[in-house]
């Protein structure tokens, strides 16, 4: 079986182990937001300031700034030491490398002195739990993994129902205690997988490294985790394109952001089937792919609240999930049903408003 990716313009035509290998298999919510505009570029806007903008390969996908400021030699430090804080980070959550303190954590079912970034995120993901009634839950990892495992053997895929139902029991956040430095699974066999919520802790952290460096205007993108402060070159707020599900360059949306984020979980970045009936995102509850839904977005006022709470409205139908969204302080979110019907919080704003 073969796999086309269009992203950036590029086709790319994968089999199922070099698929695998490149994406990661993410478990929990890709976020895809495209940034408008993208540039690659130092230069001098005005007689005060530059805009410096520079894109990379990190966190496993494509990582964009851009900031603004006077000095262009402070800006260009500034973002080199985000890059490296970055990767610094990346080294302690991600999971598919089986000597970062989440590797040890799965494979052993409990991590002792973890690192204060790991009980960070995990602490955030359980409040996330609780907050979406299950919808958001990192321990879909063995869920994951099955599919993951059945993906790359040859001939049709399928999972029997009586491996999914051994995995599903295996699903539950409330069997993860989490204490002072401590953490463990109650139930043998658990795993977490951090994709839907690291990536947005990541660039927040990226984000409020670059504020105590004194460059405090400036966009991050990774790989569709957008995080904004201040403003953009000419003094206004930045503009972000929400990313077409269909992939034709008919941006659903835009929007303007000052100091806040956005993310979006869609079912067209990692599917097994040419119906992408079966993708990357995981409802807890059956272990199947949600089939309602093309893309949510939300927007939040960090990077990680919106990745965790694109994934977890994801799985909730429509209503829930904005009446989830608009019971929160300073949170929003748009929703595009497979069948193209797009449903919107009261406090979406959009740009041409």
């Amino acid at each position: 079986m073969e796999w086309k990716d269009t992203e950036l313009g590029q086709e790319r035509t994968f089999s199922r182990r070099s698929f695998l290998k490149l994406s990661g298999l993410l478990g929990a919510g890709v976020a895809t937001v495209a940034l408008v505009p993208a540039a690659a570029e130092a230069v001098k806007f005005d007689r005060k300031r530059y805009k410096v903008s520079s894109t990379r390969l990190a966190l496993g996908t494509v990582v964009s700034m851009t900031l603004i400021h006077e000095s262009r030699d402070r800006a260009q430090e500034a973002m080199g030491r985000a890059f490296e804080e970055m990767e610094r980070l990346s080294g302690i959550l991600n999971r598919y490398d089986s000597v970062t303190a989440v590797g040890l954590l799965n494979h052993e079912g409990r991590l002792n002195d973890a690192p204060p970034e790991v009980c960070k995120v995990i602490s955030r993901a359980m409040h996330h739990y609780r907050l979406t009634g299950g919808a958001f839950d990192i321990t879909v990892q063995p869920v994951v993994d099955l599919f993951k495992q059945r993906f790359e053997t040859p001939g049709p895929l399928s999972v029997p129902e009586y491996e999914l139902e051994r995995m599903l029991k295996l699903v539950d956040s409330r069997s993860i205690v989490l204490g002072p430095r401590q953490i463990r699974f109650s139930q043998p066999g658990m795993g977490v997988t951090l994709d839907g919520i690291a990536k947005g802790y990541i660039v927040d952290r990226a984000s409020e490294l670059l504020e105590r460096l004194g460059v405090p205007d400036h966009l991050l993108n990774a790989g569709g985790d957008i995080r904004t402060r201040g403003e953009r070159s000419d003094g206004k707020p930045w503009s972000v394109a929400i990313q077409d599900p269909d992939k034709q360059g008919n941006y659903p949306d835009v929007i303007r952001m000052r100091n806040g984020a956005v993310a979006t979980s869609g079912n067209y970045e990692v599917y097994f089937d040419r119906e992408k009936m079966v993708h990357h995102i995981v409802d807890p509850g059956s272990g199947r792919s949600p089939r309602l839904h093309a893309s949510v977005s939300v927007r939040a006022g960090t990077a990680m609240d919106a990745d965790a709470l694109a994934t977890g409205v994801f799985v909730m139908n429509p209503a829930q999930g904005l009446r989830l969204i608009e019971g929160l302080t300073d949170c929003d979110t748009l929703v595009i049903e497979r069948s193209g019907r797009t449903w919107k919080s009261a406090g979406w704003k959009s740009a041409a408003r």
